[in-house]
C-alpha cells in the first residue's frame, strides 16, 4: 500500500535510505551520502504532505517525494514545458533487499497518477550521471533526459534531469 508517511516513521525511512546508500556505495556510485538525503529532508516532505511510504506487512519498504515546488538548481534547465504546472520527484528509494520486485516502478506510477489527477503538464526529476540503472529505469518509462545539474554536497559528478510530459 502508498500511503503518505507519518512523522513517527523518520527512524526507518532514514534506516531504509542509508541501506540503499550503502548499497549503492558498494556498487560505485556516489549519489547518496552523510548530507543526502537527511532526516531534515523528510520532515520538511512530511509537513508538507510531499512524502509517500510503500508499506509491506506494517514494514516501510519505499519512498518517494512528490512536490509542485521547483528546485533552485532546476531554474536553468532547459524544460520541454513552460515551468509552473510540473509535479517533481525527488528520493524514490526502495530498500535494496527489495528490489528488482516492481516496486520502484510502482511509486512511479503513484506519482504519474498523482500528477495527471492534478492536471500537471509533466513530471520532471533527476538523477545521477553514474547511476545507468536508475538513467534506463526512466528512460523505459518514457522520460527524457535534458540539462545537467550538479549537488556539490552529495558528487562532483553531474545529475541529469529528466522531464515525461503527460
Amino acid at each position: 500500500m502508498i500511503r503518505r508517511a507519518k512523522i513517527e516513521e523518520i527512524p526507518e525511512i532514514m534506516e531504509l535510505t542509508k541501506a540503499c546508500a550503502h548499497h549503492m556505495t558498494e556498487e560505485g556510485i556516489s549519489q547518496w551520502n552523510e548530507h543526502y538525503p537527511s532526516e531534515q529532508a523528510f520532515v520538511r516532505d512530511i509537513s508538507r504532505d510531499e512524502l509517500y511510504a510503500f508499506e509491506i506487512d506494517g514494514k516501510v519498504i519505499g519512498v518517494i517525494a512528490v512536490t509542485t515546488l521547483i528546485d533552485e538548481e532546476y531554474v536553468s534547465v532547459q524544460w520541454l514545458t513552460q515551468t509552473g504546472n510540473n509535479l517533481y520527484i525527488h528520493r524514490l528509494a526502495v530498500h535494496p533487499r527489495l528490489q528488482g520486485r516492481g516496486y520502484a516502478q510502482q511509486l512511479m506510477s503513484f506519482a504519474e497518477e498523482l500528477a495527471i489527477d492534478n492536471n500537471c503538464e509533466s513530471i520532471r526529476l533527476d538523477t545521477f550521471s553514474k547511476n545507468f540503472r536508475n538513467q534506463r529505469f526512466y528512460e523505459q518509462r518514457g522520460y527524457v533526459k535534458l540539462g545537467d545539474i550538479f549537488f556539490p554536497t552529495q558528487s562532483e559528478y553531474p545529475f541529469h534531469c529528466y522531464e515525461l510530459i503527460l
